[in-house]
């Protein structure tokens, strides 16, 4: 029983209890909402408190990938073979 009173006291939590939302969507919309929701083993209550969750989440930071995708590429000029230029590099260095 003590597993039950601590849950039903987290949900009669003021701070955490659930509030009645009412929306007005168009009628298509609502039944392939349903749809979608149901193949997903959700319902649209769920579906639209997680939609209000990622949009009050805070912003992440962008990782150092994303930061490199969105510099612009450098330009270039390439004057022949690179592996040729390579190796004929290599070789001069190493004597061969």
């Amino acid at each position: 029983m003590r597993i039950f009173y601590k849950y039903a006291y987290i949900c009669n939590h003021p701070k955490i209890m659930k509030k009645r939302l009412n929306i007005t969507v168009d009628g298509a919309l609502m039944e392939q909402a349903k749809r979608y929701a149901a193949k997903n083993n959700s319902s649209l209550s769920q579906m639209v408190e997680m939609y209000f969750k990622s949009l009050t989440r805070p912003t992440r930071k962008k990782n150092a990938i994303e930061v490199l995708k969105t510099l612009p590429k450098p330009k270039q000029t390439v004057n022949g073979d690179l592996k040729e230029q390579y190796f004929d590099k290599e070789k001069k260095k190493y004597g061969f």
